[in-house]
């Protein structure tokens, strides 16, 4: 961990940011599993690969919960949510497979050739991330219900009923060259500039 300018911290090739908030998915895991806490939504079988160049995140919090997939199957995740990001070199693939036809990739591209993806209250739910990143006024080990930087908790989301659960947030958050596999996004609203999609048999990843 190195000092980069006052109330900044950067952690040079970080992956799953925070260790200990996913760790602490499994009593939400837990209590999702007798039926004490709801899902937001159901989730697919299917992970995305995300690839960008760079983002700039304003407002950041990230916290640890649990989706569910449609067939049911519980899936640990930490989710980084932003209250305003800029991204650029944005890709996404996800790569389905078809029965008695073989793989089938979509990829999803934008933010290139000097323009930007604009993001508002993003939220992504992710189970690997690696990235260069560097946080600006950072609090780790903050109560998730108690996080005032970032957008909070997402409606609905399992973690809304364990309020006192590991978090970390930030004024700002800048990451560099980042990979990462999720299982969901949203967003309140999501700008894709340049966007440009594309179908392919067989596999045709973002990395």
């Amino acid at each position: 961990m190195e000092s980069v300018a006052r109330g900044g911290t950067r952690w040079k090739r970080f992956a799953v940011v925070m260790v200990p908030s996913v760790a602490a998915t499994a009593a939400v895991g837990v209590a999702l599993a007798q039926g004490a806490l709801a899902a937001s939504f159901s989730i697919s079988g299917q992970q995305a690969k995300v690839s960008v160049d760079r983002l700039d995140g304003e407002g950041f919090v990230q916290y640890g919960t649990v989706n569910v997939k449609h067939n049911g199957e519980k899936v640990p995740v930490a989710v980084s949510a932003f209250k305003d990001a800029d991204l650029r070199g944005l890709c996404q693939s996800v790569v389905v497979p078809v029965p008695l036809f073989g793989d089938v990739s979509l990829k999803l591209t934008a933010g290139n050739d000097g323009k930007v993806v604009e993001a508002k209250n993003l939220y992504i739910d992710l189970d690997q991330l690696d990235a260069d990143a560097t946080f600006t006024n950072i609090n780790i080990g903050v109560a998730a219900g108690a996080t005032t930087k970032g957008p909070g908790i997402k409606k609905g989301d399992a973690a809304e009923q364990l309020p006192g659960s590991f978090a970390q947030e930030a004024d700002k958050a800048v990451l560099t060259d980042v990979k990462q596999t999720s299982w969901a996004t949203s967003a309140g609203t999501f700008k894709l500039s340049g966007l440009s999609m594309k179908v392919a048999k067989g596999k045709n990843e973002c990395f």
